[in-house]
């Protein structure tokens, strides 16, 4: 007997879910088409995002038990179709407890367009942040718990297979800027993370919902979802100079402990975040160790602020990360200071609808602002126009400072 290739499944198990649920009356199905066109602002206007999407939600329940299944087809240019299950799970509902089983998005904290304490499910870090971040958060396969006691909730989540973050192609526009002096060698021997149980993830938080404030603490022990370069540079004894240097990229343990919450003065909605996270590595110019790389610990944290002006609704936050025990060898800055600012507003009866969304780079004067224009057409059709503006020469933005991008979407809901 032929054996079905495992790219093969995905589709199987998408049209057996489908039929499945056709033979359901109560079943919904919602979903959107897109095409996404992104045209560079130099290299001669080049089109670096050529994209149609298919994507459909299926959802049932009935008694005490429900499912959604979210398959995805992506068209880039030039490339061959990516599909998958963006999510795929199983509801069960207890009468204080419910039970989630399966792919899924996980979403923790109240940080907006930062991950802090929002780390169960990986990131799709291809196209930077420049998708929507529910295309950049990835489904986890895992097992959620939620246990309601009144207003308060105990939610345990149970990851036995890492997934790690997904990056671009070494040639992509997108690629980190990387500060060799020669072209390094990569070894991925170390990169692979063994699907067995010593190897599981698990998080655990409790939310507190009262008319005065919200809150959430929470704990986690789990994988690095971005690899550290550990990095050995073999020397030339004759001359001092770097003959070779190999990079080896590995996941590592981390140790997660945070809280956030939310809460209103008059017309302010005040939010914070925080985070202390163990096991975190940073690289090192430190000529004595040997793969370029030492462990430390870091505070990660945010506070942010929500408010209208003028019929403009604002936020405003600031983010910074400190490192612990720091030593002048850390090729990281001590304190990474960021800021965002977003202002949204809508005319024409709600149908047209235009967005700010900056964030600022305090340590290198870079920064990335997002301006877009949706316009509802309409009932289920809307026209996306927006630009993305990177400035500065170094650091998490600037990087990509010849990434300047104008786009376009069209986008049909059903």
């Amino acid at each position: 007997m032929q054996k079905i290739p495992k790219k093969a499944l995905i589709p199987l198990i998408v049209f057996f879910l489908s039929v499945s649920g056709m033979m359901a009356q109560s079943t919904l199905f919602t979903g959107y088409v897109r095409n996404y066109s992104g045209m560079l602002l130099s290299d001669n206007y080049y089109f670096a995002i050529l994209q149609n999407t298919f994507s459909l939600n299926i959802e049932n329940s009935k008694n005490k038990v429900a499912f959604k299944v979210n398959p995805y087809i992506n068209h880039y240019q030039n490339k061959e179709l990516e599909s998958g299950l963006r999510q795929a799970y199983l509801d069960i509902f207890f009468n204080s407890m419910d039970i989630r089983i399966g792919k899924q998005q996980i979403i923790w904290g109240k940080a907006d367009g930062v991950f802090i304490t929002d780390v169960i499910s990986p990131k799709d870090m291809r196209e930077f942040l420049l998708p929507d971040f529910d295309e950049i958060r990835m489904g986890v396969t895992a097992i959620k718990v939620d246990y309601y006691l009144g207003n308060n909730t105990l939610e345990f989540v149970f990851v036995p297979a890492f997934t790690p973050t997904k990056l671009p192609e070494q040639d992509s526009i997108w690629s980190p800027k990387m500060d060799f002096n020669i072209q390094p060698i990569f070894d991925y021997s170390q990169k692979e993370v063994a699907q067995n149980l010593k190897n599981s993830e698990i998080f655990l938080k409790f939310s507190v919902l009262s008319s005065a404030i919200d809150f959430e603490i929470m704990g986690g022990y789990m994988w690095d979802d971005d690899p550290t370069l550990h990095t050995f540079k073999l020397i030339d004894p004759a001359t001092a100079q770097v003959d070779s240097i190999t990079v080896t990229p590995q996941h590592h343990r981390l140790g997660l402990f945070g809280g956030s919450f939310s809460t209103t003065l008059g017309s302010i909605v005040i939010r914070g975040e925080g985070a202390y996270i163990s096991g975190k590595y940073f690289p090192s110019i430190e000529q004595s160790i040997v793969d370029g790389v030492v462990e430390k610990s870091y505070i990660h944290y945010l506070l942010g602020f929500d408010f209208s002006l003028a019929n403009i609704k604002m936020s405003l936050q600031f983010i910074q990360q400190v490192i612990l025990n720091y030593n002048e060898y850390i090729s990281n800055h001590e304190f990474e200071n960021t800021m965002t600012f977003l202002a949204q507003k809508d005319f024409l009866r709600e149908t047209l609808f235009l967005e700010l969304f900056a964030y600022i780079g305090l340590n290198n004067g870079d920064s990335l602002v997002r301006l877009k224009a949706t316009y509802k057409l309409v009932d289920g059709f809307e026209i996306l126009l927006g630009a993305n503006i990177f400035n500065g020469s170094k650091g998490r933005f600037g990087q990509y400072n010849d990434n300047d991008m104008l786009y376009m979407k069209f986008k049909y809901s059903f």
